[in-house]
């Protein structure tokens, strides 16, 4: 039985990498990935992404052994957070 204080049935990998990001209209921006788990990310970044929406994410990894996480997600939350803005996204699909 899990703890009340962790209610997650993933746990979350702590990051701070860059991550490039499209939304569904082919803008492309970059952000900082702030966590990962199987299901979801928390990125930061500098402008208001709504709510609902679908965006593409690469995210490099730090050796090149190991290919980039391409995802689709879906924005679920967006709040701002000091200069920009902090995103909860769900995954819905993981493309490479």
């Amino acid at each position: 039985m899990k703890d009340y204080s962790e209610k997650r049935d993933f746990h979350r990998m702590q990051l701070n990498s860059e991550i490039e990001i499209s939304d569904s209209r082919g803008y492309r921006f970059k952000g900082v990935c702030r966590d990962l788990s199987a299901t979801g990310m928390q990125l930061y970044v500098e402008q208001a992404v709504e709510v609902g929406e679908e965006l593409r994410t690469v995210l490099h990894p730090s050796n090149e052994q190991f290919p980039p996480l391409e995802t689709v997600c879906e924005v679920i939350r967006c709040e701002p957070e000091g200069d920009g803005f902090l995103l909860g996204t769900n995954i819905s699909e993981v493309t490479r």
